[in-house]
This record gives structure tokens, C-alpha cells and sequence, in this order.
């Protein structure tokens, strides 16, 4: 289990995601937009660079849903491998045969 606090501040980073996705989309616009002037995209790429460092996506960090472990994640499962093999062991998942010798 990942501790309380790293789980929380993902979430805080997500809604910080969230909450300026459209502003940065529109900034980023303007900032890459080569028939615009230079001082209107210099401006732009200056606010953009005062919103919060964490309503950037690229700072997501992918975590299990289940125990919060950020390594060892599957994306299509949205779990860890350890909860995978949990989840396998006590025959929760559908069509999973978990053979042990």
C-alpha cells in the first residue's frame, strides 16, 4: 500500500489537471500558432508558464486503483501486478486460471 499522502497528492495533481486543461489548451495554441506575432505568443507563453506547475499533465503519475503502487502498473487494468495476482488468486477475475506447482 502506497502511503496516504502520494495517493492524495495525485489526486490534487488531477484535479489541478482538470481544472486548467482548457486554458493550457488555449495558450498552447496561440504559443505554437506561426501566423500569429511574436510579442502575442511571447505573452501567452509567459502565462502559461504562471499557471501551477502541477496542472500539467506530464506530472500524472500512473497508480494502481486498488493500493495506490505506482510501479508495476498495467494501464488496460488500471491495477498493479501485485493486485492482479491477488485479485487472479482469489478467483475474481473472469477467465483467469492462476496455476501454481
Amino acid at each position: 500500500m502506497a502511503k496516504k499522502s502520494m495517493i492524495e497528492r495525485e489526486k490534487k495533481r488531477e484535479a489541478l489537471v482538470k481544472k486548467y486543461a482548457v486554458k493550457r489548451a488555449a495558450l498552447k495554441e496561440i504559443v505554437s500558432d506561426e501566423s500569429k506575432p511574436m510579442e502575442e505568443r511571447f505573452r501567452a507563453s509567459l502565462k502559461l508558464a504562471k499557471l501551477p506547475r502541477n496542472s500539467s499533465a506530464v506530472r500524472l503519475h500512473n497508480r494502481c486503483q486498488l493500493t495506490g503502487r505506482p510501479h508495476a502498473y498495467y494501464r488496460k487494468l488500471k491495477i498493479s501486478r501485485i493486485a492482479l495476482r491477488d485479485l487472479g488468486s482469489s478467483g475474481q477475475i473472469p477467465g483467469m486460471v492462476k496455476s501454481s506447482w
